[in-house]
């Protein structure tokens, strides 16, 4: 057999070149630290590979959506202490402004006290996270939610947005708090309705009125406002916005319950004849709504017009006023539950990116002993090449004459 020196170059290179190859895979393996570099290495632990570095990447990506869900809450949940010391310091500050021992100038001094706390409160409200967003804004993150009127009220304007973050592939956790959740519906202490009292010169009050059964509750044929006036101390009657009446008696004892379309009211005291108050639909009070008839009502100071409702009116709003602070441990507890959450996701992931970093270290990690001995075979194999074609070229048949 005829091997033309065309032939001989080209197989010789050939097979030099293939070698070379072998080297720098090698070399390419050992400088990575891994034996699977792509598919030829090995398809199916490529692929296998593959499953387990797309779960290791959700996991990061869940573990950037958790840290950012961790500072939301946190905040939220410092945020919410700070209310609750604030309300109540106020609790305290109305409390103190009930003594009778003290000075006009003196109730007037805590309700300059008290409107710090407002002013407090409001600060906690309007909280911004680190980029400035406010935290309590709903949606509208770049709108100041809470204002103070010149009558001292208070206006939200936000929304109701709560934005969400996903930390687990069906785990999703809010991240704010509504501003008006937060602290515009604060449950009525009385219940669905609030009493506005036009005669009361007994000193009753309403401690309970709420919706009892919502299938027999008809505002629409007996529309509220309702009137309750006692003609007597037992005789009562109740009637809606249109003067219907829809409760009537004239056996009425002290503490006993009031039913009416689905209505149930409890009230507390002794009525005298005369007695008369409405009924209005407000089932939540805001927080600030709040601490302004406290405000309010420590400066009539000590000689208000009606001594008597005076002192109904601070029972309400001292009522009020715990509502208020037990609506901010709320708040506060809901926050710590997303903590918690998040906290158990953080553990769940840890676990899952163990595992998964274990068995692509498995497929993927190099036997540098066997590695480093391929390697040298190789380069021992192509040596050998070199040398044996520096050899075989030079070689003549006139090496024979």
């Amino acid at each position: 057999m005829r091997v033309s020196t065309q032939q001989f170059y080209f197989q010789n290179a050939q097979q030099l070149s293939n070698k070379q190859t072998d080297v720098n895979d090698q070399v390419k393996y050992l400088s990575s630290g891994k034996r699977v570099l792509t598919a030829k290495d090995d398809a199916v632990s490529y692929g296998t590979l593959a499953g387990y570095k797309d779960g290791l990447a959700n996991i990061e990506k869940y573990q950037r959506n958790l840290n950012q869900a961790e500072n939301r809450n946190s905040l939220q949940e410092v945020s919410f202490a700070s209310a609750e010391d604030v309300m109540q310091q106020l609790k305290q500050l109305f409390i103190q402004a009930n003594n009778g021992t003290l000075s006009d100038d003196s109730i007037k001094s805590l309700a300059e006290l008290a409107k710090n706390s407002q002013s407090q409160l409001l600060d906690v409200a309007n909280t911004q996270d680190e980029s400035g967003d406010y935290i309590f804004a709903g949606y509208q993150i770049d709108v100041q939610p809470f204002s103070l009127q010149p009558d001292d009220s208070v206006i939200y304007q936000g929304d109701g947005g709560i934005r969400e973050l996903q930390i687990a592939k069906n785990v999703m956790v809010d991240i704010n708090q509504s501003g008006d959740d937060a602290f515009e519906k604060v449950p009525n202490n009385v219940g669905d309705f609030a009493a506005n009292y036009n005669a009361n010169t007994s000193g009753i009050l309403v401690n309970k009125a709420v919706i009892v059964n919502p299938g027999s509750y008809d505002s629409v044929t007996n529309p509220p406002d309702y009137n309750f006036n006692f003609t007597s101390s037992t005789d009562l009657t109740v009637t809606d916005a249109n003067g219907a009446v829809v409760f009537n008696t004239n056996t009425y004892a002290p503490g006993q319950t009031v039913a009416f379309n689905g209505i149930e009211v409890q009230i507390s005291g002794n009525p005298l004849p005369g007695d008369d108050f409405d009924l209005t639909p407000q089932a939540e009070i805001s927080i600030f709504d709040t601490i302004k008839n406290a405000i309010d009502w420590m400066n009539v100071g000590v000689n208000p017009a009606d001594p008597t409702q005076h002192s109904v009116d601070y029972d309400v709003i001292l009522g009020q006023l715990d509502e208020a602070l037990n609506h901010m441990t709320g708040r506060r507890a809901e926050a710590g539950v997303r903590l918690k959450l998040i906290e158990n996701q953080v553990s769940n992931h840890l676990d899952s990116e163990l595992y998964l970093s274990s068995g692509r270290s498995n497929i993927e990690d190099l036997d540098f002993a066997k590695a480093v001995a391929t390697f040298e075979q190789s380069q021992v194999s192509l040596q050998a090449a070199q040398q044996s074609f520096v050899q075989i070229k030079n070689l003549s048949l006139f090496n024979y004459l």
